[in-house]
């Protein structure tokens, strides 16, 4: 709550700072703002609560696929269509990711106390389910209404924190005593809830920045692959040693985000002939042909005038 509040105030800020107006007034977006800090607000407490049922690495295993329902609900729910390469890129990063944490070494002592069960499983379900469809919502909702990321930050936070202090504050949900109790018996605590609060709202702004330019599908690629890199980032710094499986793991994620990579520029190239070609054809008077790439330009012979398509 304290987390959700402390956001809604920092993008208030960076609204205001940079002379950015608070977003629309119009009721239908304001309800789409409530529909995702609802959605958010009860998807992680499935998450925690399935730590009780499942061992740790069964939930990172679970979230290393979060790609999965992300894209899933934008197809299913919003009808978005992805292109052929997209699928590929998924099903690359996501079996990379869970291979690399799934072939990770496990001490027999950590093996013993491990547990998993169905229930535990379904509730982690549920959780990525509910993450898919706040992201693909949040995709929708920048596509049709046109908002920036602060200010859905902004307002998705100020409903998150007014929905959980709603529950809190509940006559049967004794959170909020248990917790002003703790803060009142250690009052040090306060700063370093405050300051993980604002370090987490700083956080929320380069996400969301992400979110409104380069849509969750980008970001969540981001979140699962970061554990990944940090790992191999230990890998050289503190000479940690990986499994011949989590090598190959590696090498399916890079391949994943290589393919993309390579893609895009290659768009990005077609994009680039494409205006070329048009400003030249609108430099030397003429049309291009149904859209198309083909310039028609003229020669001349024997006195008369030839057309001939490039």
């Amino acid at each position: 709550m304290i987390q959700s509040f402390m956001a809604a105030i920092v993008a208030l800020f960076y609204l205001i700072g940079s002379g950015k107006s608070l977003g629309t007034t119009n009721p239908w977006v304001i309800f789409r703002y409530l529909q995702v800090a609802f959605l958010q607000s009860i998807g992680s407490p499935f998450g925690y609560h399935s730590l009780k049922h499942i061992d740790y690495p069964t939930m990172i295993l679970g979230k290393s696929c979060k790609l999965v329902p992300v894209m899933l609900m934008n197809v299913m729910l919003y009808r978005k269509k992805f292109p052929l390469y997209k699928y590929i890129v998924v099903s690359l990063i996501t079996l990379g990711v869970s291979g690399f944490m799934l072939l990770q070494p496990v001490s027999e002592k950590k093996r013993e106390v491990m547990t998993n069960s169905l229930y535990g499983i379904l509730l982690l379900t549920v959780n990525l389910l509910l993450d898919g469809v706040t992201n693909s919502t949040q995709d929708q909702i920048f596509h049709k209404y046109k908002v920036t990321g602060q200010q859905m930050m902004l307002f998705m936070n100020l409903f998150s924190g007014l929905l959980m202090f709603g529950w809190l504050v509940t006559p049967w949900n004794t959170e909020l005593g248990k917790a002003l109790a703790f803060c009142h018996e250690y009052p040090a605590v306060i700063t370093d809830i405050l300051l993980f609060s604002l370090c987490g709202a700083l956080g929320q702004c380069f996400i969301f920045f992400t979110l409104q330019n380069f849509g969750s599908l980008f970001l969540v690629t981001i979140t699962v692959t970061r554990k990944l890199f940090t790992m191999l980032l230990s890998v050289f710094w503190f000479d940690h040693h990986l499994t011949v499986g989590q090598w190959l793991a590696v090498a399916l994620v890079f391949t994943g985000i290589g393919l993309e990579a390579v893609v895009k520029q290659a768009e990005k190239w077609r994009l680039e002939r494409n205006f070329a070609a048009k400003e030249a054809a609108k430099k030397n008077g003429y049309k291009l042909s149904n859209g198309t790439t083909k310039v028609v330009s003229k020669k001349k012979s024997g006195g008369k005038n030839k057309f001939k398509h490039i």
